[in-house]
Formats: C-alpha cells, structure tokens, sequence
C-alpha cells in the first residue's frame, strides 16, 4: 500500500507478482519470455567464448600434434632417400674407379716410348696395390716393389 501523508492514495493487493493480478489469469496472449539482461548476456558471451577458445585451442593442439607427426616422417623419408642417394653415388664412384682400373691394366705399351711405358708401369702398381690391400687386408706386397717388375 502506498502512503502519502499518512493517507492511503490506493488499495494495492498483498503481492505484487504479476501472475497474482487478475488479467494475467484472464488474458488469452502468452507472455514473451523476460529478455536477458546486460549483466547475464555478458556472462554467457564470456561463457561462450570460454568454451569456443578451449575448443579451438583443442583443435589447435590436435593440428599442432599431426603436423609434428607428418614432419618427423617426412624428416625421416629425407634421410632415408639421403642414405639411399649417398648408396648410389658411392656405387657409381666404384664403378668408375673399376672402369679406370681396367683400363689401366689393359693400356697396351708396346708401342709406346721408354717414359710412357715407366708411368704406365706405376699406374698398374698403384692399381695392383689398392686391389690387394682393398680386397685381402694388408698382404705381403714386396714383389710390387721389385725394380725388375
């Protein structure tokens, strides 16, 4: 009840809800539901955001993971093909070296003069000695140092 001057202006009901007053009851139209209010909207957009960046930061660090993954096999393939390319190269530098050899051994001097035929002579020294060191170990190679050979 409102007093003004100690008098009463009007009679007001007991409570003051809205679903007490008789046109609630009686009114045929539903009532739309209270908007939210500043404080509550704030709360839920912080609650939201919260959510979505824990979310995303999730995603991220699955992201973060499989990339870590694809690298470390991709660092590995690498490698790999680099021990494979290394194989190969030093495949093709014996190959050659054998070519080289063979030549070597196979130089014809008969018709050659005295100093050509001497570095021809030292050439297939030098190719029997990495034969037989590369294929036996070390062995006795004294005749390769033998003049009259």
């Amino acid at each position: 009840m409102i007093v003004l001057n100690e008098m009463p202006l009007h009679e007001t009901p007991a409570s003051d809800t809205p679903m007490d007053s008789p046109m609630s009851q009686d009114s045929p139209i539903e009532k739309e539901p209270r908007p939210i209010g500043r404080k509550a909207a704030k709360a839920k957009r912080v609650s939201n955001s919260t959510k979505n960046s824990s979310k995303y930061l999730e995603e991220l660090s699955k992201m973060q993971a499989m990339r870590i993954e694809m690298d470390m096999k991709q660092h590995e393939h690498d490698r790999l093909m680099e021990v494979e390319y290394a194989k190969e190269r030093e495949y093709v530098r014996q190959q050659k070296i054998v070519k080289n050899d063979w030549e070597i051994m196979a130089m014809n001097t008969t018709h050659m003069s005295p100093e050509t035929k001497q570095f021809w002579k030292l050439e297939r020294r030098d190719v029997m000695r990495r034969r037989l060191f590369r294929d036996d170990g070390p062995s006795n190679t004294d005749w390769l140092n033998d003049e009259n050979h």
